[in-house]
């Protein structure tokens, strides 16, 4: 029997082998097999192809006996294989990668980890007090007999490669968190005017990212691009490649389930050196690191930190990496670190806000796909149609003026000229079209681009609250305990989505405020252009 599944969100394909699914549709699976986050099957329209896997829930036949022989029932279990959403660069035909492979990125000598890991230090520097948590909350009860009954009593989600498992969340509400939680890793939820937020960042501060320089190594057989970070609270430069983004990537989405860390711009297997490519992956990782040091809670990890500030220190590298790829707080332990806020939050509420945020996003994945293509091609007629028609109309003027010198009447030497300068004129404003787009519309694509990237991330976040909401209400006997730490999920996961708010108006009011002041210089150096063919029409 052919395995179906519901379609949860709109997709639209935008590379080769993918297809486009819509919400409510079923769709056939050719497997359940899936390949970093994507699925293989068939859409209601009988096109083949690949589709984000967490996009769909599977509705399964399960066979049960009765007194008669068997019977079919069917169950629907979420589908969500991956702790992030599938980047574009994972769809068939696509020849980007957003995990560390290919020849870009072979590690360096310096990533090499053969030592021992019982040998490697237990910190960077002197570690601030240990708090144990317990993962029973205070007056709870906190017995590990008490904890083993709570877990036998709440049933567990059947598929175990859900969002919501995988991601630690139901570990985490069923009590089964337990870790050390230091000081400096403990993440503040405060009430803010418009409800639950993450704490102000009290030492904000922001990184440049330098032009690519080539470097090369093993006497010159192998070249790669090192891009110079200097961030402003120590103004040291440190350089680091794009593989070394995409690991710090990874670490990132493991430690911080309900938080949206922005997609990096995808890679490329060929000309990965050519101009084009390098200023557009420049304005990509310009773009991360400012969604990156502009979040309270992403900006000050130790993870990220040493990223920033480890310099040529060989020793401190491999000693902070390690210690990022042994990190304990993830996972259902990451949800012990977080600190709420004593007031509780009403659950239906907290619901109809989820659901009011998964329709917005929708429909804002929706118009970013439509602004994308519409700019898009405004681009293009500019840079080849625009550029194309003026200077037609430039040299049909130009081809005027050599007619008329032809009657080489003293009288018409003036306007001969004249007409020679406005089609000069009209080319050079062909010129302007074709230049622009680099100078407003491209950036509003870059900025579409970020925001593509959080968008495909949320989904999951979604899954993480809602899969809290139902296991609550699934277990009324549990309930009070249940609610406690559905509380602290539901309050980092509405503190994201205010944060999402918050750097979505300021990144579009301040982009659509450059791309207008753009808009209007450009028309004033058109206007420029032609009353200076004017005045000289009028001598």
């Amino acid at each position: 029997m052919a395995l179906k599944a519901k379609v949860l969100y709109d997709f639209h394909s935008e590379n080769p082998g993918e297809i486009s699914i819509a919400e409510n549709e079923v769709v056939t699976l050719f497997s359940e097999e899936e390949l970093e986050g994507w699925l293989e099957g068939e859409n209601s329209r009988g096109e083949a192809g690949l589709f984000p896997a967490s996009y769909v829930e599977i509705i399964r036949d399960h066979i049960t006996s009765n007194n008669n022989g068997f019977s079919l029932t069917q169950t629907k279990v979420q589908t969500s294989y991956t702790s992030s959403q599938p980047h574009r660069g994972f769809g068939a035909g696509s020849s980007s990668f957003h995990t560390s492979q290919g020849s870009d990125d072979d590690w360096d000598d310096e990533w090499d980890d053969s030592s021992p890991v019982a040998n490697v230090p237990q910190g960077l520097s002197s570690s601030p007090p240990l708090h144990p948590v317990a993962t029973s909350l205070p007056g709870r009860g906190s017995s590990q007999q008490q904890q083993a009954k709570s877990s036998a009593t709440v049933g567990r989600n059947l598929n175990r490669f859900s969002t919501f498992v995988k991601s630690g969340g139901e570990a985490f509400l069923l009590g089964e968190a337990s870790a050390f939680v230091k000081d400096g890793d403990r993440i503040c939820v405060v009430m803010g005017k418009h409800g639950p937020e993450w704490q102000e960042d009290p030492y904000p501060f922001t990184c440049t990212i330098d032009d690519p320089t080539k470097q090369t190594k093993f006497k010159g057989m192998k070249s790669y691009m090192s891009y110079g970070l200097t961030p402003t609270h120590t103004n040291v430069q440190v350089n680091r490649r794009y593989k070394h983004f995409d690991w710090l990537y990874g670490r990132l989405v493991e430690r911080f389930p309900v938080i949206s860390v922005p997609h990096l711009p995808e890679k490329q297997a060929t000309g990965r050196f050519e101009e084009d490519f390098l200023s557009k992956r420049r304005k990509g990782l310009i773009w991360w690191m400012n969604h990156m040091t502009s979040h309270p809670v992403l900006a000050h990890c130790d993870v990220f930190q040493h990223f920033l500030t480890c310099g040529a220190d060989e020793k401190a590298w491999k000693q902070g990496k390690r210690k990022a790829e042994r990190d304990e707080l993830v996972g259902a332990n990451f949800f012990l670190t977080i600190s709420p806020p004593s007031v509780p939050l009403d659950l239906q509420e907290v619901e109809s806000k989820i659901e009011g945020f998964k329709t917005f996003t929708k429909k804002m994945d929706e118009n970013i796909i439509v602004v994308n293509t519409s700019i898009n091609e405004f681009g293009r007629k500019q840079i080849s149609g625009f550029k194309k028609e003026y200077q037609k109309v430039g040299q049909s003027f130009k081809l005027l003026a050599q007619a008329f010198e032809l009657d080489q009447q003293v009288f018409s030497v003036g306007l001969n000229k004249a007409i020679s300068y406005t089609g000069e004129s009209y080319e050079a404003i062909g010129e302007y079209f074709a230049d622009q787009p680099r100078q407003d519309l491209d950036l509003i694509s870059d900025l579409l681009d970020i925001y593509k990237g959080h968008l495909a991330n949320f989904p999951d976040i979604i899954h993480v609250q809602k899969g809290a909401l139902t296991k609550v209400k699934d277990c009324p006997k549990k309930e009070g305990e249940l609610h406690d730490r559905c509380n602290i999920i539901s309050f980092a996961t509405l503190a994201e989505i205010q944060h999402f708010h918050r750097t979505r108006v300021r990144d579009f009011r301040s982009q659509m405020q450059y791309h207008l002041r753009q808009q209007i210089s450009f028309f004033q150096k058109i206007t420029a252009k032609l009353e200076d063919a004017l005045k000289i029409q009028a001598i």
